[in-house]
């Protein structure tokens, strides 16, 4: 099995997977977003950024996947990117299950004054709702739930990723190459 995922590190394919699942998350939380009119709160927006980083992740493995500490890099900003998410959207949950005065979220994105991405993309990163409300569900989950979901399985994938890094796999011979 680390073999298979080993391989699939060294491949273009496998990054390219990654890169267009991240992409159609964050075009459909855009579609949420624009299209639905449901207004993101300032953990959707964080949510986003780790979303991002996975998708930064994919585009450095996208292009260098046969250089070893590049590939590295990549699996690292991938995998703390995607457990970040997955802390963010836990507390997220949190929000909503436990609404209090004591357990609130900003009402504005705190990003840092070098890095302000909020008024660089307001479309993108500019919180306008509650971090309490549940305005969109399926199947009985929320949207902060369902994120929980997917940042757990890209954290998943991204730990068996690295793990099969340290597996030695032998290189063949064709001779038809």
């Amino acid at each position: 099995m680390l073999t298979y995922f080993k391989r699939l590190s060294l491949n273009r394919g496998g990054w390219l997977l990654l890169l267009l699942s991240t992409i159609a998350l964050e075009s459909t939380a855009l579609y949420f977003q624009h299209g639905m009119g449901l207004a993101p709160c300032v953990m959707c927006i964080y949510e986003r950024v780790a979303l991002f980083g996975i998708t930064l992740s994919a585009l450095i493995g996208l292009l260098y996947p046969r250089l070893l500490i590049l590939r590295l890099f990549a699996l690292f900003l991938g995998l703390s990117s995607s457990v970040k998410g997955m802390l963010l959207a836990i507390k997220h949950v949190d929000y909503q299950l436990h609404p209090a005065p004591w357990n609130q979220c900003s009402y504005m994105a705190e990003f840092p004054q070098s890095f302000p991405l909020d008024r660089w993309l307001p479309y993108v990163f500019n919180p306008t709702g509650s971090c309490s409300e549940i305005t969109w569900s399926f199947l009985g989950f929320s949207m902060a739930q369902w994120i929980i979901v997917i940042f757990a399985f890209y954290s998943l994938l991204l730990t068996i990723l690295l793990i099969s890094q340290f597996k030695h796999i032998e290189q063949r011979r064709n001779i038809f190459r």
